[in-house]
């Protein structure tokens, strides 16, 4: 499971970079950026990242006596099944998935020619996505005070279980991060490459990759279940939102049509239909 899960993206991207051989490359961008725009927003994302990282800094994590108090069944039943789970292979496992996917996400969608011509471009929205993600992460782990699931357990060592790091259980940084660069990568080759026939295997590996990360955070006790709903929901929304605002104004433009008819009581109407194309 853990070769063949962690190959689905890369597998998926690298025959979506296949140029079809009657084929003509687009040479033009679907995404629209600004350096006047685009920059303050990163900037200003990277100062909620500080901010949300200082705010972690100054979390108190649990002293022994509030270790021994916490009990498995305060946690809500859905939850429950990982109160007490421990795994240091499956924390590795988790951490291999996470930072190769956010390597492995934009370096393969450089495959892809039509990709590869606004490269640049395409890197700068996915600098803009991750700090995205990021500063909400940082933010809520800042501020939101839940305890792992391995505390309920016994397992761990001192250190481990007194960290403030520990109190970081919601949401699932892991899997939000994972899912952020995935579902990235599908929205960009879709925009790029709207009628390929690999767009079914992109996004289904867009969406299976970062849920082996959810299992395996799970697995080694870092999150609950519904730390890793909430991650898996942020990182797949902010993946493919960031682009979607930057579409040229074709992809998103308002269009207004004449409105008439008749309602259910026999009145006639007219007006305007305002229809904006997502």
């Amino acid at each position: 499971m853990k070769l063949v899960s962690s190959l689905l993206l890369a597998g998926a991207l690298s025959l979506a970079a296949t140029p079809v051989v009657t084929a003509q490359h687009n040479s033009s961008s679907p995404y629209h950026t600004r350096f006047a725009v685009d920059a303050p927003v990163i900037l200003g994302l990277g100062a909620v990242n500080a901010f949300g990282l200082y705010r972690v800094q100054q979390k108190n994590g649990l002293n022994e006596a509030e270790l021994a108090a916490l009990n498995r069944n305060d946690v809500p039943k859905f939850d429950r099944f990982v109160a007490g789970n421990y795994s240091e292979k499956a924390q590795t496992a988790s951490d291999i998935f996470c930072y190769g996917s956010l390597a492995a996400a934009p370096g393969l969608l450089a495959l892809n020619p039509d990709i590869r011509g606004k490269y640049g471009q395409v890197m700068v929205l996915y600098l803009e996505t991750m700090a995205t993600s990021s500063a909400i992460f940082t933010s809520t782990v800042g501020n939101v005070y839940r305890y792992r699931p391995f505390l309920y357990g016994s397992e761990g060592t001192d250190r481990e279980r007194s960290s403030k790091i520990s109190t970081n259980s919601f949401f699932a940084g892991h899997t939000a991060h994972t899912a952020t660069a995935t579902f990235f990568a599908a929205k960009v080759f879709h925009d790029f490459n709207p009628n390929s026939p690999a767009q079914p295997y992109v996004w289904g590996a867009a969406a299976v990759v970062p849920a082996v990360v959810a299992y395996y955070r799970m697995e080694a006790g870092k999150h609950f279940l519904s730390d890793n709903l909430v991650g898996y929901a942020v990182g797949a929304t902010v993946g493919v939102l960031v682009p979607q605002l930057h579409k040229t104004t074709s992809g998103r433009g308002l269009s207004v049509t004449p409105l008439q008819g008749v309602n259910v009581n026999g009145y006639s109407y007219g007006g305007l239909r305002l229809t904006k194309q997502l």
